[in-house]
C-alpha cells in the first residue's frame, strides 16, 4: 500500500476538511462565552449553551449512527446517503459560525451555537464511517490516527486565528468573519472528496458478509473499558481552574492547553502506527501513562503541572485515534455506523458524568479527585488487559 493511494488521498481530504472545520468551530468556541457575555448572557446561560449543545451533539450520534447503517444496507443509495448527512452535518457545523457576526441578541447566538453542535452530532458517525472503509485498507490506526492529527492541528490554529483577529481590532464580529475563511475551504474540500470518491465502501478489504445482528461480547467490554477512562480523564477547564486558585499566570494557562493539543496531535499519528503492529496494547499502554496526569496535574507545581499536561496531551491523543480504529475493527461494515454511534455517545456521557463527580470533589477534598481519576483509568486498564489476555483484540479484524 503505497503513500498515494487513492485509500491515502481519501484519509487525506477527510483529514483537510475536519482540518478546516475544527478551525472553524474550535475558534469560534474559544471565544463563545465571551462574546455571549458582551450580548448580556449571565453565566447561568453561558453554561446551559456550553452543555446543551454538548449534551445535543453526543446524544445525536447514536439516531444518526442508526440511520446511516440503514442507508449501508440499500445497494444503490448507500453512499449517497451517508455523505448527504456528512455534508449536511459540516455545513451546519462551520456555515453558522460567520453568521454570528451579524447578530446582536444572545438568544440568537445561542441559537446558532447550538445549531453548530447540532452539525457536529450530524456529521461525526457518517463521517466516520466513510473513513472506516478506507482505513481498515491502509491500517486501522494509522488511518484514524492521520484524521485525528489533521483535526487537531486545526484546532490549533483556528483560536490562534481568533486571537489575532481580536489583538489586531476586529472585535468579534471581525473573528467571525475570518472564521468563514476555513468554513469555505472546508466544504469545497468535502465536495472534492464525494466527487473523486463516491464509494468509499469500495476501500473495504473484505468482501461484504450479511448485516451483523447485535455487537459481540467483546464490543461491550471494550465500549466498558472505554467509558471508564473518559469518567477519570478530566476536562482542561478544571485544571485550568486549579491553575487560576493557586495563583497561575493567566497567559501561561492557555499556553498549556496549546502545548497538550500539540502533543496530543503527535500522540495520534504514533499511536496510531502502534495499534497496527501492537493491537490493544498499544492502547493499554498509552492508558498507563496517562494515567498519572491527574497527581501532577493537580500538584500545584507548575513544572509537574506541565509533565501532567503532557500526559494529558498523549492520552487524549491515543483515546481520540485509536479507540475509534479498534471499534472499526471489532464491528462489521453493516452495523458500523450504529457502533461509532453509540461508542462517542457513551464515551460523552461518561466523560460528562465523570467530569461533573470531579468537580464536586474538587471543592469537597482535592485527593478524592486524584484518586478517582486513577482508579478509573485504572479500571479501564484492567479491563483491557482482560481482552488482551484473551487474544481478542489484534490489530486487525
Amino acid at each position: 500500500m503505497t503513500l498515494f493511494s487513492p485509500a491515502w488521498r481519501f484519509i487525506v481530504l477527510l483529514g483537510i476538511v475536519s482540518l478546516c472545520a475544527d478551525a472553524t468551530y474550535e475558534g469560534a468556541r474559544s471565544i463563545s462565552g465571551a462574546f455571549l457575555g458582551s450580548l448580556g448572557a449571565s453565566g447561568t446561560v453561558v453554561g446551559l449553551v456550553a452543555g446543551g449543545g454538548e449534551l445535543l451533539a453526543y446524544g445525536l450520534r447514536l439516531g444518526v449512527g442508526y440511520w446511516s447503517d440503514r442507508l449501508s444496507r440499500d445497494p444503490v443509495h448507500r453512499s449517497r446517503g451517508q455523505w448527504q448527512l456528512t455534508t449536511l452535518g459540516y455545513v451546519l457545523n462551520t456555515a453558522v459560525i460567520p453568521a454570528l457576526a451579524w447578530v446582536s441578541s444572545w438568544p440568537g447566538a445561542a441559537l446558532l451555537l447550538l445549531a453548530e453542535r447540532l452539525g457536529k452530532g450530524i456529521r461525526t458517525p457518517p463521517r466516520d464511517l466513510l473513513l472506516s472503509h478506507a482505513a481498515l485498507q491502509v491500517g486501522q490506526g494509522i488511518g484514524f490516527g492521520l484524521h485525528e492529527t489533521l483535526d487537531q492541528i486545526g484546532a490549533v490554529g483556528g483560536p490562534l486565528l481568533v486571537a489575532g483577529m481580536v489583538a489586531a481590532g476586529y472585535g468579534f464580529q471581525g473573528a467571525f468573519l475570518a472564521l468563514g475563511i476555513p468554513a469555505a475551504l472546508g466544504l469545497g474540500v468535502l465536495g472534492l472528496a464525494q466527487w473523486l470518491y463516491p464509494t468509499p465502501r469500495n476501500f473495504e478489504p473484505e468482501p461484504e458478509t450479511a448485516p451483523a445482528k447485535g455487537f459481540s461480547r467483546v464490543f461491550w467490554l471494550y465500549l466498558t473499558a472505554a467509558a471508564c477512562v473518559a469518567m477519570g480523564f478530566a476536562d482542561f477547564s478544571l485544571i485550568a481552574l486549579h491553575l487560576q486558585q493557586q495563583g497561575g499566570e493567566a497567559a501561561g494557562i492557555p499556553l498549556l492547553y496549546a502545548l497538550a493539543m500539540g502533543v496530543d496531535a503527535l500522540a495520534a499519528l504514533g499511536w496510531g502506527w502502534l495499534f497496527d503492529r501492537l493491537g490493544l496494547g498499544s492502547l493499554l499502554g498509552a492508558v498507563v501513562l496517562s494515567a498519572g496526569f491527574a497527581p501532577l496535574a493537580f500538584s500545584g507545581s507548575y513544572g509537574l503541572t506541565v509533565v501532567g499536561m503532557l500526559l494529558w496531551g498523549i492520552g487524549l491523543g491515543a483515546q481520540e485515534s485509536v479507540m475509534k480504529a479498534a471499534v472499526a475493527g471489532m464491528v462489521a461494515a453493516q452495523a458500523r455506523g450504529f457502533a461509532f454511534g453509540l461508542f462517542t455517545s457513551i464515551y460523552g456521557l461518561a466523560w460528562f458524568l465523570g467530569s461533573a463527580l470531579m468537580g464536586v470533589l474538587y471543592d469537597l477534598f482535592l485527593p478524592a479527585l486524584v484518586i478517582f481519576s486513577v482508579a478509573a483509568q485504572a479500571a479501564g486498564a484492567a479491563i483491557l488487559w482482560v481482552l488482551i489476555l484473551r487474544g481478542q483484540a489484534g490489530a486487525g479484524r
